[in-house]
């Protein structure tokens, strides 16, 4: 600065040859000092620049980030009055997105009073431009428009502003309108800043020239911010709908298990809304923020992701003998042909009418044995919550039994059908429970290689623990406690609560709520689940509301506790 000081002395000493030197040395000092204050100046508008760009590359908040765009405008400038228009490129127009003036004390949209104004249109009915308003053809042209006075600008209809101003007692006077680019040089909205102020008289000035450039810079950070912000939640959004995607194609997979995935995730969320409103115990230090519910809702929605590799005969499997087909009806068929030998041997051995002599006796009927075999096996194939010892016993006995066809014997049953006969509980073999149970690995090893961002960096955690227990029995790893966070808590919740009452299994009816409740119970006492968790679900009401969503079939009162809670006459 120094150098340039003496640079301007130097040159008006020059210029003004022959003038006396104190008329030559208070012209330099008054050069000096107004290039000193215009220096200074722009150095404040730089640094003012630089703290706006700051402050709008880190709002979060899309209605926040469009009002302090307005906000900063109209600081930098001084303006009285600012509009925030974004281009609708489908609709052809600006809509009205901000609207701040503070003579008349406005302050519409984002955070403040709903705007009904109708957008402009960036088109006539006829297709052609409209560049009869001021604010299209800047978004049109692209380019920024200074009016010292509207009242007198020629080229623009101004009759809605005079109008405006009728109404008001307002008078709009000096405007400067700057497009908005983004990162592809498209424009993607408006500034409006209208009637600068002198900031010493508060007089209404045109907006100076010299200053068009940096309101320039600060529309393009405002446009960058904007753009990023839109960028962001557009991935987010593409992100949320491809993961709701996903979980609807695990339910399509099985038309039995069709909303589990949906169902799962929305009781999730439920039982984290319900932990961040608890006033008293244990949770009531804990409250999720926005981004740590989506990460949980995001878990819940791809817990299943695995089953995308699970056979669909084991997703599918309503009976114990069931493959792709039934095998039930490989039985029959055996059973049946088993009859019909034995009714031909008793024929072969019946005495001739004609024929005195004697016979051996005949063997005893096995028409009713027959019939009781096919109806146990019909019985025991169905599954259920528990096989008798005794029972098992008996397919094994049967096992024995043999039937000939084309004069070889064979066995009633298989090997591999006494097996999956004698499951004790549910449809499944403990091989095939292995394969089911494999699709957790599976769902972990998906979600690990996805590259989810830092606040969603817990969903392959959390997703990946709905199947473990508090007392280290569940799978895949056996975690214990203090291994499992809340959020895989809740969802293991979730799932087991949504699995007792679900009434599209292939292998049970869905279970009334007050046998679910029981069974939940007795899950706590052996520590599978989170008894402090189950105890805020049922206790805040959670449970109740659960049950208006099953069927009329299932929705009866239940005791939690040794406490009766009402469900039947809430609906």
């Amino acid at each position: 600065m120094q150098k340039v000081v003496q640079g301007i002395e130097s040159y008006v000493g020059q210029a003004m040859a022959g003038v006396p030197p104190e008329v030559v040395a208070g012209l330099a000092d008054r050069v000096v000092r107004e290039v000193r204050e215009f220096s200074e100046g722009q150095g404040n508008h730089l640094y003012e620049l630089v703290k706006i760009g700051l402050g709008l590359s880190s709002e979060k908040n899309i209605d926040r980030l469009l009002e302090r765009i307005v906000r900063e405008a109209k600081h930098f400038t001084n303006a009285d009055g600012g509009t925030l228009y974004i281009k609708d490129d489908a609709r052809q127009a600006l809509d009205f997105a901000i609207v701040q003036n503070d003579s008349l004390g406005v302050c519409m949209g984002g955070s403040g009073e709903a705007i009904s104004w109708l957008p402009v249109p960036l088109r006539h009915e006829n297709n052609g431009e409209n560049h009869w308003n001021v604010s299209a053809h800047c978004a049109l042209t692209g380019e920024p428009i200074n009016i010292s006075d509207v009242y007198d600008a020629e080229g623009y209809d101004f009759q809605g502003t005079r109008d405006f101003d009728a109404s008001t007692g307002y008078r709009s006077r000096s405007m400067l309108v700057i497009p908005l680019r983004d990162h592809e040089d498209e424009v993607i909205g408006v500034l409006q800043l209208l009637n600068a102020k002198d900031r010493e008289t508060g007089a209404v000035v045109p907006f100076p020239e010299h200053e068009v450039g940096m309101v320039m810079s600060l529309a393009s950070q405002a446009a960058i911010a904007l753009t990023k912000m839109r960028l962001v939640r557009g991935l987010e959004n593409l992100l949320d709908a491809f993961v709701r995607t996903i979980g609807d194609a695990i339910d399509e997979k099985s038309p039995y298990t069709a909303g589990h995935v949906y169902r799962v995730a929305n009781l999730t969320e439920e039982i984290a809304l319900e932990v961040n409103r608890a006033t008293t115990g244990r949770f009531a230090s804990i409250n999720f923020n926005a981004d740590e519910l989506a990460e949980i809702r995001m878990a819940a929605w791809l817990h299943d992701v695995g089953k995308i590799t699970t056979p669909e005969h084991l997703m599918d499997k309503a009976t114990k003998l069931e493959t792709i087909f039934d095998r039930i009806e490989l039985i029959r068929h055996r059973v049946e042909i088993s009859r019909l030998h034995d009714a031909f041997v008793r024929l072969e051995n019946e005495p001739c009418p004609r024929t005195e002599g004697r016979t051996a006796p005949l063997p005893p009927p096995k028409e009713e044995e027959w019939q009781e075999i096919i109806t146990f096996l019909d019985m025991i194939n169905l599954g259920g919550e528990g096989l008798s010892d005794e029972n098992i016993e008996k397919v094994r006995r049967l096992a024995g039994i043999t039937y000939a066809m084309s004069g070889v014997q064979f066995p009633l049953l298989a090997p591999d059908e006494v097996e999956n006969l004698c499951v004790q509980k549910g449809t499944l073999t403990a091989a095939e429970r292995k394969v089911m149970n494999h699709h957790v690995e599976m769902s972990i090893r998906m979600l690990e290689g996805l590259p989810f961002p830092k606040k969603l960096r817990n969903v392959p955690v959390y997703a990946g623990m709905h199947h473990e227990k508090l007392n280290g029995t569940g799978y895949p790893r056996g975690l214990g406690n203090g291994a499992i966070p809340l959020p895989a808590r809740m969802l293991a919740l979730a799932d087991v609560l949504e699995a007792l009452t679900a009434a599209d299994r292939p292998y049970k009816p869905g279970k009334m709520l007050s046998e679910a409740m029981r069974i939940l119970e007795g899950m706590v006492a052996r520590a599978d689940l989170d008894g402090e968790l189950c105890d805020l679900v049922v206790e805040s009401g959670l449970i109740v509301r659960f049950a208006q969503d099953l069927p009329a079939r299932q929705r009866d009162d239940f005791f939690w506790r040794g406490k009766r809670y009402s469900v039947s006459d809430t609906r």
